[in-house]
């Protein structure tokens, strides 16, 4: 029996890596300085996981942006606008955040081109979507006409040469070489030329793969690992038959194949997988117990059968006894050949647990980060291999029994409220027209009015001023002081623009999750619990340890006193219920239904406290719902259910003159606009600037019939639009949408812009809205 690992944090302990990416990117540290750095984070993962007992220690886990931007560098799926001479790292630096002149990474957003209004077109970075059903985004590879699949990139090599002489250092520790699957990396390219097929490249695709594997052999590795996470979703029989191709092509008696999938159950796959010629199969043992039993009793016995048993994407203390059941039949069956692992890379949660000082001794018990998940790993192998692990195991069970019988993890009257939910309505008192003919008679809005997302620009001085009321510099009433004041300059800036909607900028607010998580009881926060969510930008996702409750209101007191200030309507914002579920670590005791609808119910008491202190424009985003999808698509009606309930729980309580607006940013809304329509918001703003209002065609296929503020620039961008621009892309989405049902609005808030761009783009895209008033309503009247 072995263990082994799919992946490790990439960032280092404290971020060292984001630092030097950014510090390289400014210019302050040369290309060796941040190789060194890279080094060195590989040399204490390495490390750590062999201490812990880690038998195969994974390579090429280690990107300085992203694994599958590796891929594509190693592949030489390097766009045309990006090639050069010979390969170095700044080419895929180029392909992640476009060629700019500038590498100032606060104004540098990856994935949306945002690369400076002097970058040129041709130069547009590479798009970013997320990595599954995580919060992970990768840079998508670019399939273009020209496309030859060729070794272009060495590190990988380089990188498993390092590993070999560490390894050296262990007792019979491997290295384990990790590559994105060459059907995976196929499905999630994007085809630039429709006139190639994706999968009539195959062939040439795996003529490289098998150089790899090669090169590794010579290098006297037994073992690569090949993830292949498409497994996890429902495919066309082209790509189910491609597998069965791609993995005949491969096999090798140099080198043996580890096949790995995670995220989800195998599904309809399990008819054809167990024959595909490779020596092991990895499978998510968590996410795809419904079909655990199947695999165990459908898989050879002369092959390694790895299962992930701990948890690689959520941060609990796993119950090891159960885990040991949950094998009992695996090792029965597979003896030596069975491995156990992490359930899939342990790239998606924090590095070290033992870096905290701030959480609670009783939380600290129940939690378990990336190392830590190691050692969970190397137990449950010695557990299963007969060894006496009593005094750990009893410890384990006492942490998981104390969990669940916590007075902090459970609270009687948030249950008891949840278990009454079925006698809350649902549903609004009026139907959205005549909920409309009231909120216009009362709000008198102009034709295409307009608003804003929500936040201003965030300066240094408002950044500096919470972080001193945080450090104790300054006391709650001067907070309070300069925090108003900041209101005040960004009310009078909208009424200076004439802006219809206003909002009060949320200069008192962090992060969107975390500003409410840190005032919601069942919420904590680390201080060093960061992941990577791409390139140099990580999060440090909040920790949803209990019950879910309201214990005050939370933005009554600003947003009433930003209404006082102005006779424009007033907008209160909010973050919904499943984004704060999606951007966090959420409890794994209970179904995620009960944890959002707990974290709906506190929203909610938000929500009628606003409307009682005279906000009567309040706006709920709702950013992950589009991402929540599951995986496999039979599974997305019970998901839609729920989180478009959760909306309506949050919502349902306001008199019907009370507006309710939501905002989506950068979704594709065909597969969701029946449930988006079944919210029943009265105004949802979305991103359709960087579509030229295409993502609008969903919304006019399905003739969606409450009011739509369809974005009219990219904020993710310094460039400043011009009105022509604006007036063109308003003009469009009225040609398709009904003019009485449009607003005009930016993408997304605009926290992350400075105010030289903000306000003559948004004085401009005030222009261009009256500019659209007067020819409708020359129209109207010839």
């Amino acid at each position: 029996m072995k263990s082994h690992n799919l992946g490790y944090p990439r960032i280092g302990d404290k971020r060292q890596l984001k630092f030097a990416i950014e510090q390289y990117w400014k210019g302050e540290k040369s290309l060796n300085e941040l190789e060194a750095v890279g080094a060195e984070i590989r040399y204490q993962n390495y490390r750590t996981q062999i201490e812990a007992g880690i038998d195969f220690l994974p390579v090429n886990d280690f990107a300085y942006y992203d694994h599958v931007l590796n891929m594509s560098c190693l592949l030489g799926v390097i766009p045309e606008r990006f090639k050069q001479d010979s390969f170095d790292v700044e080419v895929a630096f180029r392909m992640a955040r476009g060629r700019a002149p500038s590498d100032d990474v606060s104004a540098c957003c990856a994935g949306h081109a945002d690369v400076n209004s002097q970058a040129s077109k041709a130069d547009y970075a590479g798009a970013m979507k997320k990595w599954f059903d995580t919060n992970y985004h990768y840079i998508v590879p670019e399939l273009e006409e020209n496309t030859h699949f060729e070794l272009t990139d060495t590190r990988l090599f380089d990188e498993v040469d390092e590993a070999l002489v560490i390894a050296q250092d262990g007792n019979n520790v491997k290295v384990k070489p990790v590559l994105l699957g060459p059907v995976s990396f196929l499905y999630l390219a994007e085809n630039k030329s429709a006139s190639i097929p994706k999968l009539s490249r195959l062939e040439a695709l795996l003529a490289v793969y098998k150089q790899i594997l090669t090169k590794l052999a010579d290098k006297g590795i037994e073992w690569v690992q090949i993830d292949e996470p498409i497994l996890g979703l429902e495919l066309a029989n082209e790509w189910q038959e491609a597998f069965k191709k791609a993995y005949q092509t491969l096999k090798s008696n140099d080198i043996k194949i580890l096949l790995a999938s995670y995220f989800e159950t195998l599904g309809e796959h399990l008819a054809w997988l167990p024959e595909l010629p490779i020596d092991g199969l990895h499978y998510d043992g968590l996410y795809g117990k419904n079909q655990l039993k199947e695999i165990i009793e459908s898989l050879s016995a002369d092959k390694v059968l790895s299962l992930g048993l701990i948890d690689g994407r959520n941060v609990w203390k796993a119950n090891l006894q159960q885990a040991i059941e949950t094998a009992q039949a695996a090792n029965t069956k597979f003896k030596d050949n069975l491995w156990i692992a992490p359930s899939c890379s342990l790239l998606h949660v924090p590095v070290d647990l033992d870096s905290e000082k701030t959480l609670s001794n009783e939380l600290l018990q129940y939690l378990a980060f990336a190392k830590q998940k190691l050692s969970e790993v190397s137990l449950l192998k010695r557990a299963l291999m007969g060894a006496d692990v009593s005094l750990e195991l009893a410890e384990n069970t006492k942490a998981i029994q104390a969990r669940s019988e916590s007075k902090i993890v459970n609270n009687a009257e948030v249950q008891q409220r949840v278990n009454n939910i079925d006698q809350v309505a649902l549903n609004r008192q009026s139907t959205y027209p005549n909920r409309a003919i009231l909120q216009k008679a009362k709000f008198n809005l102009p034709l295409f009015p307009t608003t804003t997302i929500g936040s201003f620009p965030q300066t240094q001085q408002i950044r500096q001023d919470r972080r001193d009321f945080k450090a104790g510099s300054i006391n709650e009433s001067e907070y309070i002081t300069k925090m108003q004041q900041e209101i005040d300059e960004v009310i009078a800036r909208q009424e200076k623009m004439d802006i219809d909607v206003l909002v009060h900028g949320e200069p008192e607010r962090n992060d969107m999750v975390e500003y409410f998580g840190e005032q919601l009881d069942g919420y904590a926060f680390t201080q060093f619990g960061w992941v990577q969510s791409y390139g140099s930008r990580c999060v440090k996702p909040p920790i949803i340890y209990g019950d879910v409750s309201r214990p005050k209101a939370m933005t009554v007191f600003w947003s009433e006193y930003a209404q006082s200030k102005t006779k424009k309507p007033m907008k209160g914002m909010l973050t919904g219920a499943v984004t704060m579920l999606k951007w966090s670590f959420v409890r794994n005791d209970q179904p995620l239904e009960t944890t959002c609808n707990q974290i709906a119910l506190a929203l909610r008491d938000e929500v009628l406290d606003l409307e009682k202190a005279g906000i009567e424009i309040i706006q709920i985003d709702e950013a992950a719902l589009r991402e929540g999808l599951p995986l496999k698509k039979s599974a997305w009606a019970d998901y839609l259910r729920w989180a478009v309930n959760s909306f309506k729980l949050t919502t349902s309580g306001v008199q019907d003159s009370t507006q309710i607006h939501t905002h989506m940013c950068y979704s594709e809304f065909n597969d969701i606009i029946e449930a988006v329509a079944k919210m029943d918001a009265d105004v949802i703003t979305i991103e359709t600037s960087k579509s030229q209002m295409k993502l609008l065609d969903a919304f006019v296929d399905f003739d969606y019939p409450n009011e739509i503020g369809p974005g009219v620039y990219d904020i993710h961008s310094p460039n400043v639009p011009t009105v022509e621009q604006m007036v063109k892309l308003i003009e469009k989405a009225s040609k398709t949408l009904p003019v009485e049902n449009l607003w005009v609005n930016p993408d997304c808030g605009l926290k992350t812009r400075g105010w030289k761009e903000t306000e003559p783009a948004l004085s401009n895209m005030v222009t261009a809205a009256k500019i659209l008033r007067e020819r409708f309503n020359l129209k109207q009247t010839a």
